[in-house]
Formats: C-alpha cells, structure tokens, sequence
C-alpha cells in the first residue's frame, strides 16, 4: 500500500482552490442587490380594492390572509401541477371564495401566440394557485391572431383596456411561461408597481439588474393609465419592458419587490423569440414618445371575444 504524505502548505492550498471554485460558481457572485419588502410587512403594502360588482353584491366577513403569508407554502408541486383540483372556476376564468369577501380584485392578463402546450400548463397549476390564496380574479388571454412579428406590449395594453372596462383595480402583466412557486406572494396589487418575480430559476434565483422590470409585473390600473400603458412599437423580443421600466420612472413612480423567498417563479422550457433589430434605437428615443405611443395610440382589431371554462379569450389583429 502507497501512502500519500500531505503538507500542511499543501492543505492549505487544496482548500484554497476549492473556496476559489466555489466563488466562481456561486449564483449570486454577480447578481443585483436590492430593496425588498419583508414577509412580515407584505399584507400592509398591498391596496385592498376590489370591483364595484364585487363590494356591492357580496355580503360576510373579510377574508384572512394571515395564513397564506405567514406559511409561505410551497406549491408547485404535484397534483398542483397536473390537474385542477375540484374545478369550481366560473366562466371566463373568473373565481372568488363564496365563504368571505375578498379584499382584492386582479387581472391577470396573458399575451399570447402558438403556446398551446405552456397555456394548458399554465392555466392548471394558477387556478390551483390562485383560488387557494382567496382574492377575487380574472384570467384574460389575449392572443394575437395576424402573422406579424409578435408584439407582446401591444397585447398587455389590449388586455388592460379591457380589464379596465370591467373595473379591475389590479393588473398583473404575466408571460406565460413563469409560474410562482410559493403561494405567499398574493396576486394583488401594493402601492407601488411590483416586479413579481425577482427570484427566478433561469437566473439562479438571482436579479441580473435592478432595472428589470418584466416577466411578471403588478401596477394598478390607475398607474398604467398615468405612463399611458406600453409602447406599441416594440415588434419581436426585447426592449419593451426596459421602455415601461423608463416611463414609470418619468413619472416619478419607484417599483418595489417582495423578500425572494415569497418571489421564486420558475420559467417553462420554450423556444426563444426573434429578437427586434430596431429594440435599440427605440429605447435611446422612447422619452420622446411617452406621451404619444401607448393607450391613446393604440389601434387593434377584435377578431373575437370567447368566454372559456378557464380564461376569457380575446382575438386580435395588431
């Protein structure tokens, strides 16, 4: 038998590679640091607004949230993510508890094109999700029909101006492939535009920028009126959640975050959208369309508007 004599010195250096390595491969070496509310304070940052339909018509007590925030259960997770358990959605995608009054009212609005696979997934898993944390929501699919390169701004001012119609107070602005992991992060909104998923798998549960303000997004409705929504120029990927990011700032609207451990979202394996060659150019010059490009611009055709067992779903040609 061959015995190895180790040194000291050389201990000490084996380990100090290994720390090295670590660092190196460590997830949040070069993430963004940043602000967020505490689990503890989350109930008091939210605005407590539902429809007018809903505080008229419904009769009891409030409903309590303590537990659903305190327990911050983990959710996704089997039979969540298969099936919907006891199926008591109304039609259109609408649900609140019959129990007690919910204290908010949310519009959860989904652009989308060709996603069938991710669209069944997603609905499963957030009507399990969402009916477990005891608001009063609606799910609004808006699909672009045209061939066009796709304008995902355009489709969250459509589904905005229609929430809106029907006086949801709260709307999240949510790509379709990003599910919430923990229940704890009510789909209501606080006072200040929330970027909802800081903590996402895709970036090792890290934020890449403080300035990123997509994949799911909280703003009351009166807010999105007040930057005149998104801009309608943003064709194919990129850009246009930079440009919201910019026109809530140019108008002195700071965003918050929730504690990670009630934002961790992972994100379904999809195919990466064409990336828009002018995304550039239009963020250098936004500023200059604040006021012009958005809501009060915007031009779309209804093609049609169905309500289904799990979303209401709207058509459209941009």
């Amino acid at each position: 038998m061959i015995k190895l004599r180790v040194s000291t010195r050389q201990l000490y250096a084996f380990l100090g590679y290994c720390l090295l390595l670590v660092y190196l491969l460590w997830p949040g070496r070069f993430a963004s640091k940043y602000e967020y509310i505490e689990g503890e304070d989350i109930y008091d940052a939210l605005v407590r607004k539902t429809t007018k339909n809903m505080s008229l018509q419904r009769n009891g007590i409030r409903c309590d949230y303590s537990d659903v925030l305190e327990e911050n259960l983990y959710l996704y997770r089997l039979p969540f993510t298969e099936e919907i358990i006891n199926n008591n959605v109304r039609l259109g995608g609408e649900w609140y508890p019959e129990d007690c009054l919910p204290s908010f009212s949310t519009a959860i609005i989904i652009p989308y094109r060709q996603r069938e696979r991710q669209l069944n997934q997603f609905l499963m898993y957030m009507h399990n999700y969402l009916r477990r944390q005891r608001i009063h929501y609606r799910i609004f699919v808006i699909e672009q029909y045209d061939p066009k390169p796709f304008n995902r701004a355009k489709l969250f001012n459509i589904g905005a101006l229609i929430a809106m119609k029907l006086d949801y107070p709260c709307l999240v602005l949510h790509d379709v492939d990003l599910m919430p992991q923990n229940l704890g992060h009510l789909y209501a909104c606080s006072q200040q535009p929330r970027h909802m998923c800081s903590s996402l798998d895709e970036f090792r549960y890290n934020l890449p920028y403080k300035g990123l303000f997509g994949g799911v997004v909280a703003i009351q409705s009166h807010q999105f009126m007040k930057v005149n929504g998104m801009s309608n120029m943003f064709n194919g990927w990129g850009g246009e959640d930079d440009d919201f990011y910019a026109r809530l700032e140019n108008k002195q609207i700071q965003i918050c975050r929730f504690a990670p451990e009630y934002s961790r979202y992972t994100m379904l394996k999809h195919r990466k959208e064409k990336p828009n060659k002018d995304r550039v150019a239009f963020l250098r010059n936004g500023h200059l369309r604040y006021h012009t490009d958005g809501l009060n611009s915007l031009v779309y055709k209804e093609v049609g508007l169905k309500l289904h067992n799990l979303f209401t779903h709207v058509l459209v040609e941009t």
